[in-house]
């Protein structure tokens, strides 16, 4: 026998969505999911904008409003600019990466989990070398190992480390390693993907110079658009770097910006209205409301993974506002939970690499979800468990 898994129900709770201009109930799938996410009504109206060129002034608008207010996001001041790519999150982690390092050049990766890795593979790929330190998921970085690494290696440029590690929940000590990028006089890069208006992102106070993010996450909005939060003095140091890509050239993208409001390919115009809608969207609501709205669905949900008897992989203190890491027990098939689930209205995921094999699943709470949707998922999620474990 397995473990025990207990059947409760949960009771609905009241939001006022309206003071939100949004109605969360607009669809009967709900992505619980760490992106794509929910979107509200109004990012999906945003859609159906105006048919416009990419090269006038109007759609040039659309982008310095999005850079305007993003630079509220991530707590920016005039030293930032904001930079748009069409492409995910990878796009935007990419294009730092490939663009930043000159020749000879190294870098200081701390990995605790599967975004981490991919950090490391793009690291690579660029042929820069690297110096990896590798914990296991869920673990925190040493900072004596950092500070050591950073003491003992002159020619590292950069730390580059996830500011949230989505595959574990984990949420990475941002500000005590930007203090030793400080210290150190290191640049700083942190892909912030899956925290970006979910957690507390600030880039003037923890030090960071580059910081990524992907429009469909905590902002809100669809897949299509990646995001760079940069330090201009950081963008002139890698003018005459030796470029490795040609679509992903952050110099190139940032000629454009400054010069023409422009991006240097052809952009997905109706992305950018989307996440133009979501970024006004997520200031009006206030991004520490946004925060705490998350934080908020994340203690409904963690509770009552709880009160089924599951156990989660990290304690909830380490954890991400936005996303729970759960283990099922070892005599539920992890594959057909998912896909029950999804047959009943509710999008999660499998974990991944060697998390899948733990029989690991992730709830997320990102996006357009509020806390009246949480007990409904629970008791679907309560009723699925009991069917599975009654065949």
């Amino acid at each position: 026998m397995g473990d025990t898994i207990i059947t409760v129900e949960y009771e609905a709770t009241t939001v006022n969505l309206l003071k939100y201009g949004v109605s969360c109930m607009s669809t009967t799938h709900h992505l619980f999911s760490p992106g794509p996410v929910m979107v509200s009504d109004r990012v999906r109206n945003a859609l159906l904008h105006y048919d416009i060129g990419h090269r006038v002034p109007g759609f040039e608008k659309v982008i310095q409003n999005i850079q305007k207010n993003l630079l509220k996001v991530c707590k920016a001041n005039d030293e930032y600019t904001i930079l748009l790519i069409t492409g995910s999150g990878t796009a935007a982690n990419e294009a730092v990466i490939s663009s930043y390092f000159g020749q000879d050049q190294q870098a200081l990766l701390l990995t605790n989990g599967e975004f981490g890795n991919r950090l490391e593979e793009m690291l690579n790929i660029h042929h820069i070398k690297s110096t990896v330190l590798r914990y296991e998921y869920g673990v925190k970085p040493d900072l004596a190992e950092v500070e050591a690494q950073l003491k003992k290696n002159r020619k590292l440029r950069a730390i580059i480390m996830t500011f949230q590690e989505s595959a574990a929940s984990f949420i990475n000590p941002v500000r005590e390693v930007g203090k030793l990028a400080k210290r150190y006089n290191k640049t700083y890069i942190i892909d912030a993907v899956s925290a970006l208006g979910g957690e507390d992102v600030d880039v003037i106070r923890d030090n960071i110079d580059f910081c990524t993010c992907s429009a469909n996450k905590c902002i809100g909005s669809l897949p299509g658009v990646g995001i760079i939060c940069a330090k201009r003095s950081r963008l002139e140091e890698m003018k005459n770097n030796k470029p490795r890509t040609a679509y992903l050239n952050l110099n190139r993208l940032y000629e454009m910006s400054e010069k023409y409001h422009q991006t240097v390919n052809t952009p997905s115009t109706t992305m950018f209205f989307a996440l133009d809608a979501a970024v006004q969207e997520l200031l009006e609501e206030g991004i520490e409301e946004r925060i705490a709205r998350y934080k908020r669905c994340a203690g409904i949900l963690r509770e009552g993974v709880k009160k089924m008897g599951l156990k989660m992989f990290i304690d909830e203190k380490d954890a991400a506002n936005t996303i729970t890491s759960v283990l099922l027990p070892k005599d539920i098939d992890l594959d057909v939970f998912v896909q029950r689930m999804e047959e009943k209205g509710y999008t999660v995921y499998p974990g991944k690499g060697y998390l899948k094999d733990l029989n690991l699943f992730q709830i997320a709470n990102m996006g357009n979800i509020f806390e009246e949707m949480c007990p409904p998922f629970l008791n679907t999620m309560s009723e699925t468990l009991r069917e599975l474990r009654d065949q």
